[in-house]
C-alpha cells in the first residue's frame, strides 16, 4: 500500500473568497423540525448568502449531524459551526468529524470551535477551571489524529475568540477566528491581535424593524441572556462597558452597540462597520419568533447586505 500523505493545508485567502463578506448565522435551526430545516437551508441557498453558521447547545442539535443535515439540503452554501462545543467531543471525533463532512462535501464546511461557557460545560460534568489551556491541548490532539479517507484539503477552522489569548491562539493555531455578541469596536481589536493574514469572522444580531421602541424590546431579550455569560460580560468590560450596562438586559448604549436595528440599510451599514474595522466575513442573525420570519427578513436584506 503506497504511504499516505497529509492532505495540503487550507489556502487562506481561498477559504476567506468561498465564505464571502456577508452570511448567515441562525440559533433557531438547531431546534426546528428537520423538514423546515432542510427548506430554510435551501431558501437560504436561493437568496444568494454564500455560508450558514449554527450552533450547538445541550437542548439542540450536535453539531456535526446538524452540519450534515444542511450540506444535504443544499448544493453549494458553506455551512460553519459557530460553535461546536470541544467539552461535548474528544478531539479525535472532533478531527474525525470535520473531515468526513470536509471529504463528502468538498471544501464546504468549516469547523468553528469553542470552549462555551463555565455553565454549559459544568452541566455536562467537565471542569472549565482552564479553558484555553485545554483549547490549545485540543488543537494538539487533533493535529495527531489521522483520517484514512483521502481529503483534497484539510478541513479548515476558526475559534471562538473574543480576548486576546484565545484569539492569539486562532492565529498561531487555526485559520482565523469567529467573535460572537460583538461589536465593530471589538472587530478592530480582533483584528490587531490576529494580525493581517487569519480570516475574521464575527456574528452581528439585527432586528429589521423601524419602531426603536420595539426593536430594543426585541433586541433586550436577546442580550438579556448572554449578559448571564461572564466571557460575554468580561469582554465587554474591556471595550468600555459598566455594571450599569449589563443590569436589567443591558442598557440602550450596550443594546445598541451589540444588535443593528432599523431598515435594511440601516443594517447593512453596521455590516459595513464591521468590514471597515478589519471583518472578512459577518454572519448575520434576524431576530425574529420563527425561522418563517427570519428567512423573509434575510429576503429583506438580502439587496442591501449582497448588492
Amino acid at each position: 500500500m503506497a504511504e499516505r500523505t497529509q492532505p495540503p493545508i487550507v489556502d487562506v485567502a481561498e477559504l476567506r473568497r468561498r465564505l464571502g463578506r456577508t452570511g448567515v448565522w441562525l440559533s433557531s435551526l438547531a431546534v426546528t423540525p428537520a423538514a423546515r430545516v432542510r427548506k430554510a437551508a435551501a431558501e437560504i441557498e436561493e437568496l444568494g448568502y454564500p455560508a450558514l453558521w449554527v450552533g450547538e447547545t445541550p437542548a439542540g442539535r450536535e453539531a456535526f449531524t446538524h452540519a450534515a443535515l444542511l450540506l444535504s439540503a443544499t448544493g453549494r452554501l458553506r455551512v460553519a459551526t459557530g460553535i461546536a462545543n470541544i467539552y461535548g467531543r474528544d478531539a479525535v471525533a472532533a478531527a474525525n468529524g470535520a473531515a468526513t463532512l470536509a471529504e463528502a462535501w468538498d471544501r464546504r464546511f468549516v469547523l468553528g470551535l469553542g470552549v462555551s461557557h463555565k455553565p454549559l460545560v459544568t452541566g455536562r460534568g467537565h471542569d472549565y477551571s482552564a479553558p484555553l489551556s485545554y483549547m490549545r491541548d485540543y488543537l494538539d490532539a487533533m493535529d495527531q489524529t489521522s483520517f484514512g479517507a483521502p481529503l483534497a484539503e484539510t478541513p479548515p477552522r476558526l475559534l471562538a475568540a473574543l480576548r486576546r489569548g484565545m484569539l492569539e491562539l486562532a492565529a498561531e493555531r487555526a485559520q482565523g477566528a469567529h467573535p460572537y455578541f460583538v461589536p465593530p469596536e471589538h472587530t478592530a481589536k480582533a483584528r490587531e491581535i490576529l494580525g493581517p493574514a487569519p480570516v475574521l469572522a464575527p456574528e452581528q444580531a439585527v432586528v429589521v424593524e423601524t419602531d426603536a421602541g420595539r426593536a430594543r424590546e426585541i433586541a433586550r431579550e436577546y442580550t438579556a441572556g448572554y449578559l448571564a455569560l461572564p466571557n460575554y460580560v468580561n469582554n465587554l468590560r474591556e471595550l468600555g462597558f459598566s455594571d450599569d450596562d449589563f443590569a436589567d438586559g443591558g442598557s440602550d448604549r450596550l443594546v445598541d452597540a451589540i444588535v443593528a436595528r432599523g431598515e435594511p440599510e440601516a443594517i447593512a451599514e453596521r455590516v459595513r462597520a464591521h468590514h471597515d474595522a478589519g471583518a472578512d466575513h459577518v454572519c448575520v442573525q434576524p431576530l425574529a419568533d420563527s425561522v418563517d420570519v427570519q428567512v423573509e427578513h434575510l429576503r429583506l436584506l438580502a439587496p442591501a447586505l449582497l448588492g
